[in-house]
């Protein structure tokens, strides 16, 4: 089994300069994961929220990269459909530069509509926008001659994209996906597979499978390290801890946005890796049973005490596997 993490500073808004503590903690927390043993971190992308959520993943992960040696970095998900895909292109060939080719790229289309609205761009308007963005972004990163694009959003004459990724012929692509026809296409297009947090386990291996399935049919070889599913932390050890535990969790769905599935009382949702260590160990079995072996922690608390306590006493118990896996 490989440990990651998955989410991102928080910042609070001031009346002068931003609040740079939530950033300065974060790093902080990330060089003590690498330390520990986690093997990956993906940032999310934000805007609007005045939740002080990440914006700028890549130059975060920038600084990460100069910060760390050895843990993957990885977006989750840059929503390409608000970006110049050139500067992106860019961007984020600089991090795998940078970090040593240690960069996950992970794009999505996205999903808030308040922040489609506060780009000004018609959130019906996503899919396309993402699709030609990543072929300009392949084509960027691949092309041993200057090149040129005409689209219906960007237009590009004769240009050379620098500098090129460390990773070729570029760093891993990820998609964030959860139906069954995002799931193939995933498989189909050549990206790795990244499964949302809500997913109960039955229906993430169910997920897991349909990507491993369609890989098989059309040929493309398949790594379970290709998938990775986030999945919520919350160590408890006493009763009113999980009373507090299970209110969290139900705040975290009331408010995750359009992504928030109904149907399911919270005590009996078992996606969150929510309980005492030998419940969250028995959880994280049945996923490696069905084929999951990459899990990013998504910590409400995201404390360096946390990420210990889950190393020393969960992470402990899949310690032949990561020997294994080195």
């Amino acid at each position: 089994m490989r440990f990651g993490l998955f989410g991102g500073a928080k910042t609070k808004r001031a009346d002068g300069p931003g609040d740079s503590h939530g950033y300065r903690d974060f790093i902080d927390y990330v060089v003590e994961a690498e330390r520990l043993g986690y093997r990956s971190v993906f940032l999310v992308e934000h805007h609007f929220t005045g939740a002080g959520q990440i914006s700028a993943s890549l130059t975060l992960l920038a600084y990460l990269a100069a910060r760390t040696r050895t843990i993957r970095l990885g977006t989750a998900v840059v929503v390409l459909p608000w970006h110049n895909p050139v500067l992106v292109a860019e961007q984020a060939a600089t991090v795998d530069l940078l970090s040593g080719g240690r960069l996950e790229f992970g794009v999505g289309k996205g999903y808030r509509a308040g922040e489609f609205a506060g780009f000004c761009i018609p959130i019906e308007e996503a899919t396309e926008r993402f699709d030609e963005a990543i072929a300009v972004i392949r084509k960027a990163w691949t092309s041993e001659q200057p090149f040129s694009h005409a689209g219906k959003r960007w237009r590009y004459d004769n240009i050379v994209v620098e500098p090129a990724p460390a990773q070729r012929p570029h760093p891993p692509l990820w998609l964030a996906a959860g139906s069954p026809e995002s799931i193939r296409r995933a498989a189909r297009e050549g990206y790795n597979l990244l499964l949302d947090q809500l997913g109960a386990i039955d229906l993430t291996l169910e997920r897991v499978a349909l990507f491993r399935d369609e890989c098989r049919r059309i040929g493309r070889d398949y790594r379970p390290d290709m998938i990775a599913v986030a999945r919520a932390l919350q160590l408890v050890r006493s009763e009113a801890e999980r009373q507090a535990a299970l209110e969290t969790r139900a705040r975290v769905i009331r408010t995750i946005g359009d992504l928030a599935r109904g149907g399911t009382p919270v005590a009996d949702d078992d996606a969150p890796l929510l309980g005492t260590p030998d419940e969250i160990i028995a959880r994280i079995q049945r996923l490696r049973a069905g084929g999951v072996e990459t899990i990013l922690l998504v910590d409400p608390n995201a404390t360096i005490a946390s990420l210990r306590a889950f190393a020393d006493e969960v992470m402990v118990a899949f310690r032949d596997d990561r020997a294994a896996a080195e």
